[in-house]
Formats: C-alpha cells, sequence, structure tokens
C-alpha cells in the first residue's frame, strides 16, 4: 500500500472542506494511507519538508501533467520511492526557495494561484483520479 504524507500549514477552518477531504480519505482506502502534516508557519513547514529523503513540491512553476500523465507518473514515482509519497503546499506565500530547491519533483497543479485550502482538495481529488486511472474505472471521462 502506497503511503502518502501531505505536509502543509494551519489547519482546516471550513467544515465543507474537512468533509470532502474525509471523503476522498475514504475512497482511497484500499489504494493509499493518508497521513495530514500540518506546520504552524512556512519556516516549521521547511524544517519537516527538508527532513523528507525524496518530496513533491506544489508550485505553479512547475511541470504540469493531464490526469492520465499524472497517473502513470505518480504511480511510477511511488514505486521508485518505495511506495512512500510526500507532498508539500506552501502556505499564502509559497514555499521558500530552501524548500523548493531541496524538492525532488516540483509539480503544478495548475498555472491558477489557489489558496492552500483549495489546493489541499484539487491534490487530494487528483490522487484519487490517478488510482481510479490506474484501475480502469469510470469516474475519469
Amino acid at each position: 500500500m502506497i503511503k502518502i504524507k501531505l505536509l502543509t500549514v494551519h489547519k482546516i477552518k471550513e467544515d465543507w472542506l474537512q468533509s470532502a477531504l474525509q471523503l476522498y480519505e475514504k475512497r482511497m482506502q484500499a489504494s493509499c494511507q493518508l497521513e495530514w502534516i500540518l506546520a504552524k508557519t512556512e519556516v516549521q513547514l521547511e524544517a519537516l519538508s527538508v527532513k523528507e529523503p525524496h518530496f513533491i513540491a506544489l508550485d505553479p512553476h512547475g511541470k504540469s501533467f493531464d490526469s492520465a500523465q499524472f497517473s502513470k507518473w505518480i504511480l511510477k514515482t511511488a514505486e521508485n520511492w518505495r511506495g512512500k509519497l510526500t507532498f508539500v503546499i506552501g502556505g499564502p506565500d509559497g514555499l521558500t526557495e530552501t524548500c523548493k530547491k531541496k524538492a525532488s519533483f516540483l509539480w503544478s497543479l495548475s498555472p491558477l494561484t489557489f489558496t492552500g485550502q483549495i489546493t489541499r482538495l484539487l491534490l487530494v481529488e487528483q490522487l484519487y483520479r490517478a488510482f481510479e486511472i490506474n484501475k480502469g474505472s469510470g469516474y475519469h471521462k
């Protein structure tokens, strides 16, 4: 089973967002195990991320994929990293330069800017979609 750490700053404030994240976590239980690690500051987030042997930093200037490409890439990356993936989502000012330089990969969800709250939901939905594409389910059409 793939183990996925999601490092980000600040707690979730909106009930609807917490409900949506829980829904996708439940849907992915057979494919992966999610662990949320919430830093209190961007400095703490950087310190947590650079301790990881490999991590994917979300950055608008990173590489973009369509969903099918992402599905292939993320599953291959999970295999190469022995089933352990870590994603880092920056705060309102994005990720520090140190964090971006230490990242194993910079990935862009979109050239648009999103709040950290929405980025969490988009990331989890894309992970779910990637697993469903791999299974050949009808979720991705």
